[in-house]
Order: C-alpha cells, then sequence, then structure tokens
C-alpha cells in the first residue's frame, strides 16, 4: 500500500523535533546572555567591554552580509509535479536558461604528440575544458612521436587561433586547422572504400581520387616518353619515394605520379594509402565507362561516348581529314605534330577525352578535359565537314559537367583571337568568363561558381563521376 502526501505538505514537512531544539537552544543563548551582562555590569571595564562588543556585531553582521552576496547559493528550481523524481530536474531547464553559445563550427586539426602514456589524454583533457567535441580521430604513427587527426566540433565563438595555443600548451607541435564540413563526417574506412570503387570504374579517377584522399595537393602525372618521342628521365622505384610534402610513385602507364602538399608533411599511412590506390590501377589495367548518348541532327544520329588510347587510329584518320586551318586552331603550332599528342591526349592518365562518331562508326570530334596541375584546361576539334552544327558546343557543356563533377573551380581555353566558333561556345556556357590575350593567343577562363556543393554531394556518396549538360544557371561578366 502506498501512502499520498499532498503536494503542499511535501514541500513543507513539519518537524515538531526541530522546534524543541531551537526553543532549548534559544533559552540557553538568553541564560548565557544574563550571565555575561551581569558580569560585564559589574566589572571595573563594564562600559568598554559593551561598547566593543556592538562594534564586533555591527563588523560580523557586514561581513555576513557581503558574503551572503557574493557568494549565495543557488536559485530555487521551479516547482515541478509531485510525480517528478528530484533526479530528473536537471532534464528541464527555465526557459531563459537557453545557451547564447549553442551555434558550432567544424574543424580538423593535426597535431604532434610525444608517442608516451598521456600525450593524447592531455589534449583531449584541453578539448573538453573547452567544450570542444571530438567526432573522429585518426592516428598516423611517427618514427619520433604520433600525428593525430582530428574532426571536431567546437562553439562557434572559440577562435581557431585560441584552439591552437591551448593544444600547443598541451604538448601538441606542427599544429595545423582549417575549417571542415559535413562531408568530413563520413569515417576513413567508408571514403577510402568510395575511392576505390571509382578508381576501380574509371581509370581516368586515380587523380582525382588521390587528391581527394590527400586533400588540397597538386597531382603531376610525368610520362617516360615526351609526346615527340624522347625520354623524359621520370621514373621511380616500385615501393615509390616519400620526401616530406612530396611523394613520388610509379605509373602503371609509365612514368611518375608526383603528388606535392606545401602546407602539410605526408605521413607514412597516408603514403601507404596512396600507394594503395595506385596499386589498384595497375592491377585493374586500362578501363573506361562504356556508357553513352545518341543524339539526333537534321544529318542524322551521332553518339557521344568516352575515349581511350584505343582510339588514337580513328583520331589520326579524322585528323588526316581535318585542313590545315582547323588543325592550326586546334594545336596552335605545326600541324605535322598533331598526331605525337594523340597519345597523351586520350591517356586517362591525363584527364579525360569524349568522342563523337557517326551512325557508321567514323570519328568526327574530340573534346578533352585536361588536368594541369591545380587548373583544367578544355579542347576542341571538329571534323571540317561537321562544323557549324552545335557538336562543339554540346561537347564543351559535357566536358564542363565532368569539371564540376571532379570538383574543378574553374576550365581555361586556349586558342587563337581569330577562332570565333570556340569563343563563342565558352559564352554559350552561361558562366562567368575572364579574358586575357596576349601575341594574338586568347586565353578564356569559365569560373564554375556554385558548383563545389553539388559536387561534394556526390563524392560523399561515393559516385563515380559520369558526365551530361551541367545543369548551371549563371551569367558572364557582361551581364549576360
Amino acid at each position: 500500500m502506498t501512502d499520498v502526501t499532498s503536494s503542499k505538505s511535501a514541500r513543507r514537512p513539519h518537524h515538531w523535533r526541530r522546534d524543541l531544539v531551537e526553543l532549548a537552544a534559544l533559552f540557553t543563548a538568553v541564560a548565557v546572555a544574563d550571565a555575561v551582562a551581569n558580569m560585564v555590569a559589574h566589572g571595573p571595564d563594564g562600559p568598554f567591554l559593551l561598547v566593543a562588543s556592538a562594534i564586533a556585531l555591527i563588523i560580523t553582521a557586514g561581513f555576513h552580509t557581503w558574503w551572503s552576496r557574493h557568494h549565495g547559493h543557488a536559485p530555487p528550481v521551479a516547482e515541478r509535479p509531485a510525480d517528478v523524481p528530484s533526479g530528473d530536474s536537471h532534464d528541464a531547464p527555465a526557459p531563459d536558461s537557453v545557451d547564447a553559445d549553442s551555434a558550432t563550427a567544424l574543424w580538423r586539426m593535426r597535431a604532434t604528440v610525444r608517442d608516451a602514456p598521456g600525450s593524447l589524454a592531455a589534449l583531449c583533457t584541453v578539448l573538453a575544458g573547452r567544450r570542444v567535441d571530438i567526432l573522429t580521430l585518426q592516428t598516423h604513427p611517427l618514427a619520433t612521436g604520433t600525428v593525430d587527426e582530428f574532426l571536431l566540433r567546437a562553439p562557434a565563438s572559440l577562435p581557431a587561433r585560441q584552439l591552437t595555443r591551448e593544444i600547443s600548451l598541451a604538448g601538441g607541435s606542427d599544429i595545423w586547422i582549417e575549417r571542415a564540413d559535413t562531408h568530413d563526417l563520413v569515417d576513413a574506412p567508408t571514403r577510402i572504400l568510395g575511392l576505390a570503387t571509382r578508381t576501380a570504374l574509371d581509370a581516368a579517377e586515380l587523380p582525382l581520387a588521390l587528391r581527394q584522399l590527400l586533400g588540397r595537393c597538386t597531382i603531376h602525372s610525368l610520362p617516360a616518353v615526351s609526346p615527340t618521342g624522347g625520354p623524359t628521365g621520370a621514373n621511380a622505384p616500385v615501393e615509390g619515394i616519400l620526401e616530406g610534402t612530396t611523394m613520388r610513385m610509379r605509373d602503371p602507364n609509365g612514368g611518375v605520379i608526383s603528388v606535392e602538399r606545401h602546407y602539410l608533411p605526408f605521413t607514412p599511412t597516408e603514403f601507404a594509402r596512396a600507394r594503395a590506390l595506385v596499386e589498384l590501377d595497375a592491377r585493374l589495367g586500362p578501363r573506361v565507362p562504356r556508357s553513352r548518348d545518341v543524339l539526333t541532327l537534321p544529318e542524322g544520329r551521332i553518339t557521344v561516348r568516352r575515349a581511350d588510347q584505343s582510339d588514337v587510329d580513328a583520331a589520326s584518320a579524322m585528323h588526316e581529314r581535318c585542313s590545315e586551318h582547323t588543325l592550326g586552331l586546334r594545336y596552335h603550332g605545326p600541324v605535322g605534330d598533331a598526331d605525337r599528342y594523340l597519345d597523351h591526349l586520350l591517356s586517362p592518365r591525363h584527364g579525360r577525352t569524349l568522342k563523337v562518331q557517326t551512325a557508321s562508326g567514323r570519328l568526327v570530334a574530340l573534346g578533352h578535359l585536361l588536368w594541369d596541375g591545380d587548373e583544367t584546361e578544355v579542347a576542341l576539334i571538329v571534323e571540317d565537314a561537321w562544323q557549324r552544327r552545335g557538336i562543339g558546343a554540346e561537347l564543351l557543356g559535357r566536358l564542363v559537367a565532368l569539371a564540376v563533377e571532379a570538383g574543378c573551380t574553374s576550365v581555361y581555353a586556349v586558342t587563337q583571337a581569330s577562332n570565333t566558333g570556340m569563343v563563342a561556345a565558352m559564352r554559350g556556357l552561361g558562366l562567368p568568363l575572364d579574358y586575357q590575350i596576349e601575341g594574338g593567343t586568347l586565353v578564356v577562363t569559365a569560373r564554375l561558381k556554385g558548383t563545389e556543393q553539388r559536387t561534394e554531394d556526390r563524392r560523399a556518396d561515393g559516385q563515380p563521376t559520369t558526365y551530361g549538360t551541367p545543369e548551371i544557371a549563371l551569367r558572364d561578366q557582361a551581364g549576360r
């Protein structure tokens, strides 16, 4: 059987024993005060002692008042229903207790710590003291210590400089920090598996997968043989080379893949991951997605699909059908050397190439998207008999879509100032354009503004890149 007590009696229980104790204490205090007063009043220094006692009481009262104001108790908790346990009072904060610093920011931070017990705990204690939540943690062992890589959720009011200073005081060194976003919440094994999947589907994905794996870096593919046929001297051992902020690995197609990151040295763990992707590419061999798009023109149907080095002979035959003027606009040099560059241009290691074929299978146009370190170049060539039919604009739009999905922020085209067809195709993209002209050579750069978020969404899902018309509605600098 359960005893039920009213809420009023529950808040103010009656304790008669306490009342008796208080009355006894009162009577005792009166008796002691009367005895002291009689002793003081009949003594030789009675008046002096009374005045001193009064002053002492006043000082004591003043000190008690000051202490109460500066060290008072917490405000009373608001009344709650009698059926709510007292231990749950902290689960329902008062309406006025909303934290003004509830906004947070994501940071990616690296710090080198001593390889000793308690070193990481000291860093975690400092982060906890600043209300910083550690979302993920990766460790990169070194010969003389350990590089710890954190993904942190910190109060937005906490500046990066202060966070770095406190980590340094806790024993961290070589601290590096930058803003992160929600896509970094994907754990490392899942992200690496996604990159491996994309690399397995398309050989052209290897440089992009390395960039996604290692962060902001510059990747160069240095062939063993130059387009003119001479050796370049680019070589690397099978196991690769790691030198601070630079790593070099042997390219399965011959030559060297060079990766540079100026702001942060590579760790042996990162080098091992990158080398594993390169080895996967080598084992799978040449591969290109076989998807295709069929377009209808007044002259008949054409097919747009990916090209690779198996299309060198067909591309050479198209060159033979092109005029010297068309070849000169495309290659900006002696037209006799054009065929020498085809093997290089069609290599997936240097970019991606789209080809246009007629219903009979004859190749009539090529569009190249070339990785140029941190930049990306687009180039087109259309056979004379198929020009002025929108094929160049169609290819360019698809190349820009590939650049968007690859995470590029801009693409540029190098052509002659008299090449009105290429200029018109670039303006037809509807993107912000920059123009530079020097000595008759025109460089038109299209800035892929507003495309990064869509690209990161695809990357986070581990989707391989495809090609298609970009869904971009922007204007160029002329306000069109």
